[in-house]
């Protein structure tokens, strides 16, 4: 582990100000989880670690009629213990519930996560089914991003200099919505998905038609991909599982998976048809107050 100096400001101005001042020499811890791994290795060689996992904007955890608003310093943890998310935002208790263990889940944060741009991170699929929007602070002032245009490269983001993630919003859940994630992994004691699915849809009153649907898979490309089209095919269709086929079949034509050690381009291919499959099955029961 190589020597950088520490600092822990109290305000979130103050934190954007070092963060521009030191640009790529400095990098904000959350959870820390990825980051003190990736200095131990070499990967990242900071001289100032600001950390930020104090601040209160980005501490929020809040569940109301307008939505969820979730600090991007939130321990997963918090996440799923809660109630409204387990019930509202099904998805994202999902993920938060299988992001390491107990241990890394006390400190590890869906913003940290996020911010780490991995192409198999778990919550991002989920975030992206959801809906949410990132709330950015910078030098030049707050703006607003749809999750799914975060991710930019393999650990790349849409972060300028200077810039931090500060909260995740979620818009309220329509009556008769549900979400899932589901992922494949190759064994226990490698805890990366070689495929996740993340989905939400909301069916009519009935509960028997889809009014709109959103897909999203994850380790099957450079970056979480937003599946657009997969759930666009799905609008003012029958919930049944020959649509759910037409869904998955979608999804593999979008999907632009690699071999590597985890599993081939064409099992990947294979899971991403199965999972999306299994994943509208669970987000429709869920709609359906099934499960």
């Amino acid at each position: 582990m190589r020597d950088f100096e520490y600092d822990a400001p109290k305000a979130l101005t103050d934190t954007i100000d070092l963060l521009a001042r030191n640009g790529d020499a400095a990098r904000p811890l959350a959870g820390g989880t990825d980051l003190i791994d990736q200095v131990r290795t070499g990967r990242l060689k900071p001289d100032l670690v600001v950390d930020i996992k104090q601040l209160d904007e980005l501490n929020v955890l809040d569940v109301s009629a307008a939505g969820l608003q979730l600090g991007a310093a939130v321990p997963c943890y918090r996440i799923y213990d809660d109630e409204q998310i387990r019930s509202n935002y099904s998805a994202l208790a999902d993920s938060t519930q299988i992001i390491g263990g107990v241990q890394i889940q006390s400190r590890a944060s869906v913003g940290g996560n996020l911010c780490n741009s991995g192409p198999a991170a778990d919550s991002i699929p989920a975030l992206i089914a959801l809906g949410a929007t990132c709330l950015i602070a910078g030098p030049n002032g707050e703006r607003e991003l749809p999750v799914e245009k975060f991710c930019i490269g393999p650990g790349q983001n849409a972060l300028q200099a200077g810039e931090l993630l500060v909260e995740l919003k979620f818009p309220a859940p329509p009556a008769h919505s549900g979400s899932h994630y589901r992922r494949f992994i190759p064994r226990n004691e490698m805890d990366i998905a070689v495929v996740g699915v993340g989905a939400a849809v909301t069916l009519d009153d009935a509960g028997e038609t889809i009014v709109s649907a959103r897909i999203a898979l994850g380790a099957v490309g450079p970056t979480p991909i937003f599946a657009q089209a997969a759930g666009d095919l799905l609008a003012g269709k029958a919930a049944t599982d020959e649509n759910f086929t037409a869904a998955a079949e979608a999804a593999q034509a979008i999907a632009t998976p690699i071999d590597d050690m985890r599993g081939t381009k064409e099992f990947r291919l294979h899971l991403v048809g199965v999972f999306t499959q299994r994943v509208l099955r669970q987000a429709v029961a869920r709609a359906r107050g099934e499960a």
